[in-house]
């Protein structure tokens, strides 16, 4: 039969506690100055080294060196109380969980008076000791205050609140803590490298996950993991099928969805996570972490290197890209609404329907009044003011709307152009000459109608999947069209066509040039093997109607008589007429708070 890892290698010394730097060195420092006390009260978590330290004070007590902070390791009572060694008379441990009453603690104290047989000290570790009874600890109290020179106890528990207050104040107590996961990695590689196993590198977060900054559960987790191991050793795949976690992949899937608004890559992935049979609830509390990360990763950018995370290095990537995309606020009410439906969950017979509407909550951004909602209103709104910034003024195109006026001169005061007067000078002249709105290239017009399937079966969901790789082709081609691309979000893919949404109808003309657009095109060709058509639309309530919609014509598609000389741009005039435009539900929310609202009163559904 195979040693369990956490018995192989449980820590012979205090050296070889990990993670408990600030009780070792104070044991040590007192065994070596020879400040014994004859109680101890050790909590903490479970397996976090407890029952293991009293252990090693007990073998440094009795060394025939000591009283030692380093056990020899090779005297009668060191290779007795080794971690695999058959024991020691003068050490007696009581599961105080089955004797916790007061017969036993009468029994303890008859036997607490006798001089230990081959040893220096006699040792009871009491592990449980919050199950002790009060009448048993009462039976103690006389024992614990004035013991034997030679008699030592240590409890051990991890509820030292439970504690009779009395036996407690007798004590040198030491706090146990949880092991911190870069420390509780570390152990675990190193164990690994022992073993001879390969695990994969996205294993070892799992397992730490699993363990929850314990060392015996962690230990337990791998040991499970390396017994049903094949040969070429420990895959992803197969940790996350037999530990029952969310495969990061349908994570971040659903991170994209949301990102995108795309509601239907989010309820397919749903869809998957239950076809999988993974526990709807399980998936909230992995998608709960996740947005935790997103949001540390948002603060904090180097949070691997200052170990406030654990991710490997090709899901961090995309785990950055996600975080730049959604932004503080928006993750912060995310996570509420994710942590909200997980506490509907419990007792739940229904957990798939109330998935699907926790994230049908995360699709609408702006319905409700909260005070979250307005944040992120408020946050899309100063990343569109920074883009728009970004790009130069004469690069930028007027929304819809945005009408410039110029003197309408009677047509008896219109002076004819002369005979060797500039094209450009005639053109101005003449009012039903000169367009209303820039017109889009063609390759931003109105697509043909979607096919009935994608191509090669790729959708929104897969092709953000990809996008990366997409973006990396395209940066060889042209570092700006990367850059136009980096405020771009994969929308959705419509047949033979690639849908792109941008927050500015500026960046969108820009990107929606024919050099742009077919580097985007090649760039697919390249990864995905696709020939699809690329289209560019302004994102919903951003700046209007997006750029390509049939329902919002151009005047220079009109006739010419339904042409208002009004709508000339003109630089002589900024002053935008006609009539009123239904304001942005962002701008909306900006001014109300501006004009010192509260959050309560404002309507999320816009005004005219």
């Amino acid at each position: 039969m195979a040693l369990a890892l956490y018995r192989k290698y449980r820590p012979a010394t205090f050296a070889d506690v990990v993670g408990q730097e600030h009780v070792t060195e104070p044991l040590r420092q007192a065994l070596a100055s020879g400040r014994i006390n004859h109680a101890y009260l050790f909590s903490g978590p479970r397996g976090c080294g407890k029952t293991s330290s009293a252990r090693i004070l007990a073998r440094s007590l009795n060394c025939v060196t000591g009283p030692t902070p380093t056990p020899c390791g090779e005297c009668d009572s060191c290779v007795a109380l080794a971690p695999d060694g058959p024991g020691s008379l003068d050490v007696i441990e009581i599961d105080a969980a089955s004797h916790g009453g007061v017969d036993d603690a009468r029994d303890l104290r008859e036997r607490a008076f006798y001089a230990p047989v081959s040893s220096r000290y006699k040792v009871y570790i009491i592990d449980e000791a919050h199950m002790v009874s009060s009448q048993g600890f009462n039976a103690l109290l006389k024992l614990v205050e004035e013991p034997p020179e030679f008699l030592v106890f240590v409890f051990a528990t991890t509820e030292p609140d439970k504690v009779l207050p009395t036996i407690r104040s007798r004590t040198h107590h030491y706090p146990f803590r949880l092991i911190p996961p870069g420390t509780l990695r570390g152990l675990l590689e190193r164990i690994c490298a022992d073993e001879g196993v390969v695990v994969e590198p996205a294993v070892l977060p799992l397992v730490v996950r699993g363990g929850n900054g314990s060392a015996r559960d962690s230990l337990s987790v791998l040991d499970q993991l390396i017994a049903g191991a094949a040969a070429e050793g420990v895959s992803y795949r197969h940790a996350v099928a037999l530990l029952g976690v969310t495969d990061s992949a349908l994570l971040d899937e659903m991170v994209d969805a949301l990102a995108a608004g795309d509601g239907a890559a989010a309820f397919q992935t749903v869809d998957r996570v239950v076809e999988a049979g993974h526990d709807p609830r399980r998936f909230a509390g992995d998608l709960l972490e996740r947005l935790r990360d997103l949001l540390v990763l948002d603060a904090v950018p180097d949070a691997v290197g200052k170990g406030l995370l654990d991710a490997p290095a090709d899901q961090l990537d995309r785990m950055v890209e996600a975080a730049r995309r959604l932004g503080p606020a928006t993750l912060s009410r995310l996570a509420d609404i994710v942590h909200g439906g997980l506490v509907e969950m419990r007792g739940t017979t229904s957990p798939r329907l109330l998935l699907e509407l926790v994230c049908a909550r995360m699709l609408l951004p702006s319905a409700g009044a909260d005070p979250a909602a307005l944040l992120q209103r408020l946050e899309r709104l100063e990343r569109r003011s920074a883009i728009t910034a970004a790009v130069p003024a004469a690069e930028r195109a007027p929304k819809a709307g945005e009408v410039r006026q110029r003197p309408v001169q009677p047509p008896s005061t219109v002076p004819a152009a002369a005979p060797d007067a500039a094209p450009s000078a005639a053109v101005s002249a003449a009012p039903s000459a000169a367009p209303s709105a820039v017109p889009l290239p063609p390759t931003a017009q109105p697509a043909q109608p979607a096919q009935p399937a994608q191509e090669g079966g790729f959708d929104g969901a897969a092709v953000r999947r990809v996008w990366p790789e997409v973006l990396d082709v395209v940066k060889a081609q042209s570092q700006r069209t990367r850059a136009l691309l980096a405020h771009a979000t994969v929308s959705a893919v419509d047949g033979s066509e690639l849908v792109l949404t941008l927050a500015t109808a500026a960046l969108a003309r820009l990107l929606a040039d024919e050099s742009n657009l077919s580097r985007v095109r090649s760039a697919l060709r390249d990864v995905i093997g696709v020939d699809w058509q690329v289209r560019v639309r302004v994102e919903d309530g951003a700046d209007g109607s997006p750029l390509g919609s049939p329902a919002a014509p151009s005047a220079a598609a009109l006739p010419a008589s339904a042409a208002d000389p009004r709508d000339e741009i003109s630089p002589e005039d900024d002053e935008p007429v006609g009539p009123p435009e239904r304001r942005d539900p962002d701008e909306l929310a900006l001014s109300l708070l501006r004009s010192g609202l509260g959050a309560r009163s404002i309507d999320p559904g816009g005004a005219q």
